[in-house]
């Protein structure tokens, strides 16, 4: 009962106060990759990450060994050490976040597994063009947030100091990773409620690669703005599905029509080109 209310009273603490928080060395023994090494930070309102075989082999369904991948909104990284054990050392993985509190977490677990993974981490949100955002999170630990957008105009009223960095994926990829393109196989998309945004932003990069696809319907999107989401990703070409979590062997439902995308409050899809 005292651990109870210990835990009780350093998550009502992390919600309205600011204090750095440290991180651990978790180590997960995996019937495939072997011994891996992960950061969790010890923000009392993140639950603790666990690296499993049935999640990796998630992301093996889309992504092949030496292949490109992107994970944008990376948060310390739950997502793309996995996606990163997937494509492996001699694939590349991108994972951006610029949220300076999960960030300096991400850069640890870059760090670790280095036989295994090859992550390249970046501080930018992406956005519709470039330019300097305000950041803001309903957290005072800043486990969570975002720029406002259509979706979500106000994240918080805890604001970040400094202004974070917006950038066009498109135009970074084209810059500086020109070569990885024709390798893409993978996008994931989780950033708190402006999903539409960015997959819109990228929708060129989406057409030409074919990527699978990953984002999130977030629980304040609107009936009209689900519908929205549904037709700009099947627009360009994709079938959607609903799965209930990150794992090989979860609930697959195929979202038919922009009505099915009300069956569910808060959830995440998955899309794949159709097959011509």
């Amino acid at each position: 009962m005292f651990e109870y209310f210990k835990r009780r009273s350093a998550r009502r603490k992390a919600r309205r106060h600011f204090q750095e928080y440290p991180h651990v060395i978790d180590t997960f023994e995996l019937a495939d990759e072997g011994k891996i090494s992960f950061a969790n930070w010890e923000n009392p309102l993140i639950k603790p990450k666990v690296i499993t075989q049935e999640e990796v082999n998630f992301f093996k369904k889309f992504i092949t060994k030496g292949s490109f991948c992107i994970d944008i909104g990376t948060n310390i990284g739950d997502t793309t050490v996995p996606m990163a054990l997937a494509a492996g050392k001699e694939g590349t993985t991108l994972g951006f976040d610029p949220n300076p509190h999960v960030y300096k977490i991400l850069e640890i677990n870059v760090s670790l597994n280095k036989d295994k993974t090859n992550i390249i981490p970046l501080p930018y949100a992406i956005t519709k063009e470039d330019g300097e955002f305000s950041y803001a999170s309903s957290e005072a630990s800043f486990g969570n947030g975002g720029i406002s957008n259509e979706v979500v105009e106000d994240h918080g009223s805890f604001k970040l100091a400094n202004k974070i960095q917006g950038i066009r994926l498109q135009d970074y990829l084209k810059r500086n990773h020109a070569t990885l393109l024709p390798k893409l196989s993978f996008i994931k998309v989780d950033v708190e409620g402006a999903d539409m945004e960015v997959i819109i932003s990228i929708s060129d990069l989406i057409s030409k690669y074919h990527p699978a696809l990953v984002a999130e319907c977030f629980p304040k999107t609107t009936l009209k703005e689900r519908a929205e989401l549904f037709r700009t990703v099947s627009d360009l070409g994709y079938e959607l599905y609903y799965f209930s979590d990150f794992l090989d062997n979860a609930e697959i439902v195929k979202i038919e029509n922009p009505k099915d995308m009300t069956k569910w409050r808060h959830f995440n899809f998955y899309a794949v080109p159709v097959k011509e």
